[in-house]
């Protein structure tokens, strides 16, 4: 009895620790204009994956995150009359990109951002 309480205590802690791995907090970019810098940018983020200087002095870098969600396979099987059948439906992984845009100041200080 008491191995079987210990088991369910295990479990639900394990499940508690697994969904709080999976939380990604959310960056609120609005309360950062202003004071956050390329380079804290660009040790948070890594290298951006485009940047571009613009002729008034202000930089415009975006970071691109792909994902993929690898595509799935299904196998049915049909019993209606005679001799059956089995079928398999296979379908391509598809790809999504989400972009972030930060644009800096002269003096490197974040001025504005885009995200899709």
């Amino acid at each position: 009895m008491k191995m079987n309480f210990a088991l369910k205590i295990f479990r639900l802690a394990a499940l508690a620790l697994l969904l709080a791995g999976c939380v990604t907090p959310r960056i609120d970019w609005n309360a950062r204009v202003g004071s956050y810098t390329f380079d804290q940018a660009v040790t948070e983020l890594g290298p951006p994956d485009k940047q571009a200087k613009l002729s008034d002095g202000k930089l415009v870098a975006e970071w691109i995150t792909r994902y993929n969600n690898g595509g799935s396979i299904a196998v049915g099987a049909g019993f209606y009359g005679y001799p059956g059948g089995v079928g398999i439906v296979q379908t391509p992984p598809s790809y999504y990109e989400s972009r972030l845009r930060l644009t800096f100041t002269a003096n490197n200080v974040l001025a504005a951002w885009w995200k899709n």
